[in-house]
């Protein structure tokens, strides 16, 4: 016999259509609560939205033959995705409005920063000197190429050609000593 959503929200016979979505809570929080990286707060938001839906959709649901588990698993998958999508939809670097900036993750060790400088500084000195001031100029002051081509008296092409085979020589020459880009 199936009840329908005035029955049920009248509470005549909502005995049995509350028993079977109380019955089935716990099961849907733990689907939920794995899918979503176990964060309870998440699992008990949608939980409660599958659950609101469920009594939304009272009347179209067959109580008596228990389809209700999945469609409660089919709803509240539907939640979580729409819920990733909707956060993964905020651009970084965009910040909402009474909400603080994400903070830089800039926390490396100094000591990093040395021995990355010191490794960048051999690798500098095993380029010939034309192609070593390409690069420096270029890449490392951030000089414009018109600038700098000025500045050494070449050609604008001949500089191109000095940084691109300057940039491959430091490529090869920190590859050979297994220092990997990241």
């Amino acid at each position: 016999m199936a009840h329908t959503a005035d029955q049920a929200r009248s509470g005549s016979t909502a005995a049995p259509w509350a028993e079977l979505l109380v019955a089935e809570r716990e099961v849907l929080y733990r689907f939920i609560s794995g899918l979503g990286g176990n964060d309870p707060h998440r699992a008990e938001d949608i939980v409660q939205e599958a659950m609101l839906r469920a009594w939304q959709a009272a009347e179209a649901l067959d109580w008596d033959g228990r389809p209700i588990r999945l469609w409660l698993f089919t709803v509240a998958r539907r939640l979580l995705i729409d819920e990733w999508r909707k956060n993964r939809a905020v651009p970084v670097g965009i910040t909402l409005e009474g909400f603080p900036a994400p903070v830089a993750a800039d926390a490396a060790d100094p000591s990093d920063r040395i021995l990355d400088r010191l490794v960048l500084v051999d690798a500098l000195r095993s380029l010939d000197r034309i192609h070593q001031e390409a690069v420096v100029h270029v890449h490392l002051l951030g000089r414009p190429g018109a600038e700098v081509a000025r500045a050494l008296g070449i050609p604008g092409g001949t500089l191109k050609s000095r940084t691109h085979h300057g940039v491959r020589s430091l490529r090869r020459h920190l590859s050979d000593r297994g220092v990997v880009a990241s």
